[in-house]
């Protein structure tokens, strides 16, 4: 086991187990990796994700062809997502000093080098948090798109090696968390 495998507090007798779900994610992926296709969409989707880009040009999207009622709900999305983001990567980051899979990703990969510890995947916590938003907006016939993109931009960040699927499982409950305390 290597010191990342044990160190998010609170696991406890857990480790072994995450490490376990952590490694057979990451052989899954691998099979993955190295595809053309796969590997553009996965790297996309990550790059998209940062800063939550993807989000705000949907909000963006959206407010050009909703009226007053589509800039109202772009606004409130780009306000949300920008306090999501400050309360977990400078919240709940800093309460774990997990060590991500690899400092810079996936060599085969190009994405940003993120300066925050790896627990919980801020990617799969917005993409969470905004597509609960968005679906609640939106309705079921937009729901299954926005899900979709949020699944893409979270596994994404295993894909590029950048999380583990730990990390990522853990921002998309946090992320999901904080869409019910929003919509309170």
């Amino acid at each position: 086991m290597t010191p990342s495998d044990t160190d998010v507090p609170g696991v406890g007798h857990l480790g072994p187990r995450v490490a376990r779900l952590d490694a057979a994610a990451d052989a899954w992926l691998e099979r993955l990796r190295g595809h053309r296709l796969a590997d553009m969409v996965f790297a996309t989707a990550s790059r998209m994700g940062d800063f939550s880009l993807v989000w705000h040009a949907i909000g963006l999207l959206r407010a050009l062809a909703g009226g007053r009622r589509g800039r109202r709900q772009a606004v409130t999305l780009s306000l949300l997502l920008g306090a999501e983001s400050l309360l977990v990567n400078q919240g709940v980051k800093r309460l774990f000093r997990r060590q991500r899979p690899t400092v810079a990703g996936d060599a085969r990969l190009e994405v940003r080098q993120p300066s925050t510890s790896s627990f919980p995947s801020g990617h799969a916590s917005s993409a969470t948090f905004a597509s609960s938003l968005l679906c609640r907006w939106d309705g079921r016939p937009w729901c299954l798109l926005w899900r979709t993109i949020a699944v893409v931009v979270a596994t994404s960040r295993g894909y590029v090696r950048i999380h583990h699927a730990s990390d990522v499982v853990g921002g998309a409950l946090v992320g999901a968390l904080l869409a019910r305390v929003t919509r309170r």
